[in-house]
């Protein structure tokens, strides 16, 4: 890694405040870059480079299958990157500052259905041990409190507020929002809390989610758990965390929420990163107005 990029990650850390999966992914994609140009190009400056060689690389990424979604993905970490480079007066112009995205078939997220939600709570063999006790925990944090998988290997046991009963949660850019937390969930809190302190060696003192060795769970553990959970359930492809926020988001507006509500639950910035949720919601509102409408009868 030269220098330059390593102030470009010392600039997201520290000004940016981005994630640590942000800033890995940010940097990947420059180094990446980077790669091609000393390859291709006979190892030109990055701070030399024109929006020539950029396309070019472009071109091998399709050659390479790469989707437009995921080269629009590694251009914005460019963009990022020389907008650093302009900041800090390394560079006069941007290369992209004319770079239009790809245009990208936009994919409907399918969420678990209420049933599914319902099933994977009733019908699962959860075991009564610690791991048991933590998986059933994990699910249903997902579920209804909507948070990230980031976010959820990040809770700590003091944002945790059993009178006021919600959660203190740390989103994208180390922004905070409390979550309400139901009875119900509460009440799995305290009976996994019970087996936590009993923990031979707890190595994340401060971590309410742990592996049964005391450490921080990792984000493929916790992809694999709700995976193998919702197997037994269902058949869809795609089975995730991000498909439980999806879930979440999905139901509360389904059920009477609104949209702005649903947005601060979430952790988004704006209206726009929620509305995506509407897609399925929609299909619920047609269904109800055919059922619903003289009309239709």
């Amino acid at each position: 890694m030269t220098s330059i990029v390593q102030f470009y990650q010392d600039y997201l850390i520290k000004e940016k405040n981005y994630s640590a999966l942000t800033v890995r992914a940010y940097v990947a994609d420059v180094t990446s870059f980077q790669g091609y140009i000393w390859e291709f190009h006979d190892k030109l400056r990055l701070e030399d480079v024109s929006y020539t060689q950029i396309r070019t690389w472009i071109v091998v990424m399709f050659e390479n299958n790469l989707t437009s979604s995921s080269v629009n993905r590694k251009i914005s970490s460019l963009k990022s990157f020389y907008k650093f480079l302009l900041k800090i007066r390394q560079i006069e112009t941007n290369p992209l500052l004319k770079h239009r995205s790809l245009k990208v078939e936009k994919k409907i997220q399918i969420p678990f259905s209420e049933k599914e939600l319902k099933d994977v709570f009733e019908f699962n063999v959860y075991s009564d041990d610690f791991e048991g006790k933590r998986d059933r925990l994990i699910i249903e944090l997902f579920y209804t409190t909507g948070i990230r998988r980031a976010e959820m290997i990040n809770l700590k046991l003091n944002a945790i507020d059993f009178i006021q009963k919600n959660i203190k949660v740390v989103g994208k850019r180390n922004k905070e929002r409390l979550i309400p937390l139901l009875d119900s969930t509460l009440e799995l809190i305290k009976v996994y809390e019970e087996d936590r302190i009993k923990l031979e060696k707890i190595k994340d003192t401060e971590l309410l989610i742990l592996s049964k060795n005391g450490n921080k769970v990792s984000e493929s553990f916790v992809y694999l758990l709700i995976n193998d959970y919702f197997s037994t359930v269902s058949q869809k492809t795609k089975k995730s965390p991000h498909v439980l926020r999806h879930s979440f988001a999905t139901h509360l507006l389904n059920n009477g929420a609104d949209l702005n509500s649903v947005k601060e639950l979430l952790g988004h910035s704006s209206l726009s990163s929620t509305q995506i949720y509407t897609h399925s919601s929609l299909a619920e509102l047609k269904k109800t107005y055919k059922e619903a409408h003289p009309r239709s009868k």
